[in-house]
Parts: structure tokens; sequence; C-alpha cells
């Protein structure tokens, strides 16, 4: 590898990013040809084959084109395994990973920072984002918050090496950095089942906060949020279904025991569970249970489809016979009457697509709307 071979790698990323409309303005194009992503990566990262990940350890061949593919790179797994600690392969979850250049450049952009912004990332991750956002800004005006100690330690190597000494803090992002407020934007590059008020709490009166809101249904989607004198913040989902890993914190508990499915009461479904197939109707789904979880199931030859709440023991299970959907609900609330209500009134508002929903948050309360007809 030659500093020729990696620069001219950033220069085809760049120039790849720009015309897939990815890398839309000239600063970001800047920072894309200048920041060597590949130093962010020293440690290597995981590479995905059938069910199981296997290391790919920097300076093996491919190692580098790889490093400036438009792709995501696992690095962590099971919260502290990295590609040197394994030597076949490895079953567990991703934890932490270098997200698609394209999907950093487009959160950049739609952060919309000015010269002289004090910028917040919740996230750190394997530090080129914020090594970005050091080339754009300067070092001075980023601080970056990251959970997992080790993580932190490596991105600090990877920006050293660049060059970019911003203030990196080992500490729960979901409670933010209040030692550096107020800031002019905070961006989350992790997802979020709640966005905390800490971070508003710390983003100055008409600043912007760039966050992904998930939830335990898997569909999720970038909020431009401005904050307010009041302490609310309000915005926009801006589509493109984003995707990334839930802070640890928001993570879903542990299924357990599985409630007895044969129990609870059984009638004729209004929706299908197949609905939930569709990202957009998962979303609104989720507005409506925001804490079930969704599996699948084959119990007595008959294949299950279900929702589970796990902290207060409600679920729905669906099945198929023909083109009719059956639902068996147990619990405290019925979570399949509330799902397909909320989904109804979607429809019959003309099923308006998430770039159009509205969201409002304050001390008391995170609300997500549609546009009504």
């Amino acid at each position: 590898m030659t500093v020729m071979d990696s620069a001219a790698l950033r220069q085809a990323l760049a120039a790849q990013l720009a015309e897939d409309g990815a890398l839309r303005t000239e600063p970001w194009r800047a920072a894309v040809e200048a920041v060597p992503r590949h130093e962010f990566l020293r440690g290597g990262f995981f590479r995905r084959f059938g069910d199981a990940w296997r290391p790919v350890p920097a300076g093996r061949e491919g190692w580098l084109e790889h490093c400036y593919a438009d792709e995501s790179l696992v690095t962590q797994i099971a919260g502290s395994i990295v590609p040197a600690d394994i030597r076949g392969e490895i079953l567990r979850e991703p934890t932490s990973s270098s997200t698609l250049p394209s999907l950093v450049v487009r959160m950049l952009d739609d952060l919309r920072v000015e010269d002289g912004d004090r910028v917040l990332e919740i996230g750190t991750g394997t530090g080129y984002s914020t090594g970005l956002l050091c080339h754009r800004l300067g070092d001075d005006w980023v601080t970056s918050v990251e959970v997992d100690a080790g993580v932190s330690g490596r991105a600090s190597v990877g920006l050293g090496a660049c060059g970019y000494f911003p203030e990196l803090v080992v500490a729960d992002g979901l409670a933010g950095h209040k030692d550096g407020a107020p800031y002019d934007r905070v961006i989350a590059t992790c997802g979020v089942r709640e966005l905390p008020h800490p971070w508003i709490e710390q983003t100055k009166p008409g600043g912007t906060i760039l966050a992904t809101l998930c939830g335990w249904m898997h569909a999720s989607e970038l909020a431009r949020l401005t904050v307010g004198h009041d302490g609310t913040a309000r915005g926009r989902l801006l589509g493109g279904r984003v995707s990334f890993m839930l802070a640890r914190p928001q993570l879903p508990p542990p299924l357990g025991m599985l409630p007895d499915f044969d129990s609870g009461d059984e009638r004729p479904a209004r929706l299908g569970a197949d609905l939930l197939d569709d990202w957009d109707a998962r979303f609104v789904a989720q507005l409506a249970a925001p804490r079930v979880q969704r599996l699948s199931l084959t119990l007595a030859d008959t294949a299950q489809h279900v929702l589970v709440d796990v902290e207060d023991g409600a679920w729905a299970a669906l099945s198929r016979g023909g083109e009719r959907w059956t639902v068996r609900q147990g619990g405290p609330v019925q979570l399949w009457d509330a799902v397909e209500d909320h989904l109804l009134r979607w429809q019959a508002d003309g099923s308006p697509a998430l770039d159009r929903f509205e969201v409002t948050i304050t001390p008391e309360e995170q609300r997500v709307t549609w546009p009504q007809v």
C-alpha cells in the first residue's frame, strides 16, 4: 500500500458519492478526499459469510479497496470482540461498525453545519465521521462521545494518525456532554428509540439535532429537529430508510420464556402480519407499540407471526389460512388491536410517506405524527 494508492481511492470514492447524489457540497467532498478512511480500519474488519462473520486483517489483499468501498464494515462483535481476536468464524451480533460513507456524508450534509459551529457527536465509532467533522470545522469545534472505552481508544489512534485531535469523551452518549455545552449541532451515529432530553438541553435555541429514530421492529428514519427556546425540539423525518445500531442502553430486553400462544383470545384480523414487511407500515406500527419485538415461529406446523412486549407481558400471534388472517392475543393490552387501529388510520389518510411525518419532543413525551386528510 502506498500514499498514492489511498489518495487515488479517496478521489474515486468522492467521485462515486458525488455521482450517486450522496455527496452534495464542496466542503464535504474536500473532506472525503482528504481523510483516509483506512487509518480508522487498521484493526481490520469482519465480513459476512453465510450466517457467520470472518475477520479481514489490515494489509490482506483487497483490504485497502474495501476500506474505500461504499459499504459498512463491522469492526466489533458481541460488545468486545475485534478482528484480531478471531482465527475462524463467529456467529454473534455486530456491535460497532464503520458506517457506509454515503450515509455518513449524507448525514453530515443534512446537519447543515457552518464555520464556527460547535458540534457534539454521539457515537465515535471508528472515528471516520469525527475526522470528517474535524477537517470541515477544526478540532476545537468537535466533541465526540463513545460509551465503549476500547472503541474510543482505537478511534483516537486513527484520528491522531490523520493529525486530528478533537475532544473524545468515554461516557454514555445518551447523557450528552454537558461540560462542552451549549452546542450548535448534535449528531448521533447510533439509533435511539427515544431521543434523550439532555441532547435538547445541551443544544442552543435554534440549533439542530440530527438523529435516527428506531424501534424494536427494526424500522428507522432520520429526523432533523430544531431546538426551541421553550426546551422542546420539533422537526421532520427526512426519509431514506436510514439504519443504525441502537444505542446499547436502548436495546430490547431478552425475550426470555415466551408466553403460551394457545391461550388468549382469538378473532379474525382486520390486517395481516405481512403488512409489516413494508418498511413504512412497520415504522407506523412501532409508533403504536414502541416496546414490541417481532419474531416468526412455527408452532404445530403453522407459521406464526408474533409480537411480544416483554416488559408488560402482552403478545399477539397471527397466522394465515388461505387469504384470511387470524390473531390470538394475551396479556394486559391487545397489541394487535392497537397496531391495526394505527395502521388503518394511516391508510385512511392516504398512507403518507415518512418524510412527511412531523416529530415533536418535549420533556414529557416524544410524538411522531403524519398529515391527516
